[in-house]
């Protein structure tokens, strides 16, 4: 079962803006849908159901306080000349307390063997290229430290990933409140 575990965006404000940006800049693009708008702590992949129930276990058991993340900015993986996926950055308080957030998911997760690939940058990525396109670093600079809103972090969700034609189903095997 392909799996992750993300912080899920719910600020109707944001999601509003988000819209705003995928249709400007993002128009013609494969956008990520407003249900779907999430930051993945940790990419787990393709685990088997006999590890399934301890990562639930272990998701379960990590404890952390609500915060706030204000979503700053744009931009694109790898960059803005050369794009393949758009990102909302974050204010450094609350990307930092992402990072935080994210360390506490790997050190649950690994004794179990499910260490990410790479480290955790807070982003939340807001649609994909798939075909080679233009440079977009003048587009983007529109939205340079422009801030889209707050969301309130109060929980975080082990969620299964199923691919389709239309993108990406998501659905939650666990969510952890903040205590």
């Amino acid at each position: 079962m392909r799996t992750f575990v993300a912080v899920q965006i719910s600020d109707a404000g944001i999601i509003d803006w988000i819209g705003r940006i995928q249709s400007g800049i993002g128009a013609g693009h494969r956008h990520v849908r407003p249900e779907n708008l999430h930051f993945t702590l940790q990419f787990l992949g393709e685990i088997p159901e006999d590890v399934l129930g301890k990562a639930v276990r272990a998701v379960e058991g990590i404890r952390f306080s609500g915060f706030d993340v204000s979503l700053r900015g744009i931009g694109a993986f790898p960059s803005a000349r050369r794009p393949r996926a758009v990102w909302v950055g974050t204010d450094s308080a609350g990307g930092d307390m992402l990072v935080g957030l994210s360390g506490k998911v790997r050190e649950a997760l690994e004794p179990l063997g499910l260490s990410p690939d790479k480290p955790f940058r807070p982003h939340l990525t807001i649609f994909r290229i798939k075909k080679k396109t233009d440079n977009m670093t003048e587009e983007m600079k529109g939205y340079d430290g422009m801030c889209l809103g707050t969301q309130r972090i109060e929980s975080i969700r082990l969620k299964k990933s199923v691919l389709g034609p239309d993108g990406p189903a998501y659905s939650d095997l666990a969510v952890v409140g903040a205590v």
